[in-house]
């Protein structure tokens, strides 16, 4: 499904707005307040679309990295320009998102570096980790100049109405597909496993995990959850290894072949704790050894001088790479999924 789109004004694609605080500005859409994913939600989903005709991992980076960028229309309710394009290369044709950084919205808590690069890095570290949770994303120049160019992801859709919760959760510019993140409160229709619920009661049941109370309005509350997944869990630790400021359901996508594929990672790498999420479900539980051997080899290949701690030396700065390595250390040495920090938000606003 082709998400909604404008014209895309060139006048305006340059013009950042006026700076922003990351911590409010949670809904902002252009990626997570600024990021170019995170808080746009409103009509992008995820980054290119995966079908069976995408090509290897090598094929896709290739057409992304040299293809020809056209520009199809702008995604609109994001805060920093998004821009969904096909990318063609070779004889294929892709659909993808392209975030230029002429666009992004400053802001004063993430003062170095931009949004596109740091968008490239959270791709980097999540092949790395031989999650591939990120969808194949680069940093290349585009009719507005230097951006990241990710693949669009086409989510699948799921029964069932989108919860109060989801709603007006135009911060999250990573819907690339559309928001399809958390279920009604009757929970989850037949055949399908959503990611996020809405059910009634104290506990989350079986097979869930409780996130937190939210307002469905008419004075009612239900109980926001997310599913007990693997898939999930190796995306908390990846998460918390990036410092993910903005961890909505709406950057979570499901292709039709089942994939997870999370999106919108410009507010990553701060050198200060940020981590803000959706999935604390496994806070203070001991990380499974798939996790543990994951990140012991993962900070090996961030030992100076390793290929993907040069390449990211490229992306981010010198302060935000030796963060990302005590933070891996961290985890290594807890042997722990961390917990709340208690000095941040540990919930982005609105969630999904």
């Amino acid at each position: 499904m082709r998400p909604d789109t404008t014209p895309p004004e060139p006048s305006d694609v340059p013009d950042a707005p006026d700076a922003t605080d990351a911590s409010d500005a949670s809904g902002s859409g252009a990626g997570a307040h600024g990021d170019a994913g995170a808080g746009s939600g409103a009509g992008r989903v995820a980054v290119a679309r995966t079908e069976a005709g995408a090509g290897t991992g090598a094929e896709v980076l290739a057409v992304l990295t040299h293809g020809e960028l056209t520009v199809r229309g702008r995604i609109p309710g994001a805060s920093n320009a998004v821009l969904f394009c096909g990318v063609e290369h070779e004889g294929r044709l892709l659909d993808c998102v392209y975030k230029p950084v002429a666009g992004e919205r400053p802001l004063w808590d993430f003062p170095d570096g931009n949004l596109a690069r740091r968008e490239v890095a959270a791709y980097e570290v999540s092949r790395a980790t031989g999650w591939d949770l990120v969808p194949p994303t680069v940093l290349r120049d585009g009719p507005y100049g230097e951006g990241m160019c990710q693949l669009w992801i086409e989510a699948a859709e799921e029964d069932g109405e989108a919860g109060a919760a989801g709603e007006g959760s135009e911060g999250s510019e990573g819907a690339q597909g559309h928001d399809e993140s958390a279920g009604d409160a009757e929970g989850p229709g037949e055949g399908v496993t959503p990611l996020l619920a809405l059910v009634e009661g104290d506990e989350p049941g079986e097979g869930w995990k409780a996130i937190g109370f939210v307002d469905v309005g008419e004075d009612r509350t239900a109980l926001l959850v997310h599913a007990d997944d693997p898939r999930l869990r190796r995306l908390a630790v990846l998460d918390a290894v990036i410092n993910n400021g903005d961890r909505k359901g709406g950057h979570l996508l499901t292709d039709a072949t089942g994939g997870l594929h999370a999106i919108d990672h410009g507010v990553t790498f701060n050198a200060d704790d940020k981590l803000r999420t959706l999935l604390w479900g496994w806070a203070g539980e001991e990380l499974t050894a798939e996790a543990v051997a994951v990140l012991r080899g993962l900070a090996s290949s961030l030992a100076d001088g390793a290929p993907l701690a040069v390449r990211l030396a490229e992306l981010i700065t010198e302060a935000e790479l030796d963060a990302l390595r005590k933070r891996t250390e961290a985890l290594l040495s807890s042997g722990r999924h961390p917990l709340p920090s208690g000095d941040w938000p540990a919930i982005p606003w609105p969630p999904v």
